[in-house]
């Protein structure tokens, strides 16, 4: 085992996963920000990016956040049926699924990308999806992208 071995095993335990979500202005923003206001607690290591709409997210955006050093990106709509822009959420799943298959093709874990539906009233939901997000990265460990 090389010493850069040692170093990346050595350096999972106090991994901290950078997460990119990309929330939709409705729903999952405002549940985000009701999160914020009722001050529950979920990790601080997540960058929130407000759309107008989950279906306006591209694949080349999901890529883009993993290429630029993202160790996880997900996306956060409306309930399904329940999109303020009729089918946005549909549209912005079934570009999520393009992506993971995209992740996989070179070489990560498609566990890095995930959809995720909730409503603006779903604060304490938004908090949860944080922490699982969080620790399913944290289980693959860095993203072999990551520079640093």
């Amino acid at each position: 085992m090389e010493a850069k071995d040692v170093e990346v095993t050595a350096g999972t335990r106090d991994f901290e996963p950078r997460i990119v979500a990309f929330c939709c202005n409705y729903c999952a923003y405002a549940a985000a920000d009701l999160a914020g206001s009722m001050r529950l607690s979920y990790p601080a290591n997540v960058k929130v990016i407000r759309l107008p709409c989950s279906g306006k997210v591209e694949i080349t955006y999901l890529l883009k956040a993993l290429e630029d050093g993202a160790d996880g990106v997900m996306v956060a709509g409306c309930l399904e049926g329940d999109c303020h822009f009729m089918e946005g959420n549909y549209r912005a799943k079934r570009k999520v699924r393009h992506a993971k298959r995209l992740v996989e093709e070179i070489g990560l874990e498609s566990e890095r990308v995930e959809m995720f539906n909730l409503s603006s009233a779903m604060a304490g939901r938004f908090a949860e999806i944080i922490r699982e997000m969080t620790e399913r990265i944290r289980k693959l460990g860095p993203s072999p992208l990551r520079k640093g």
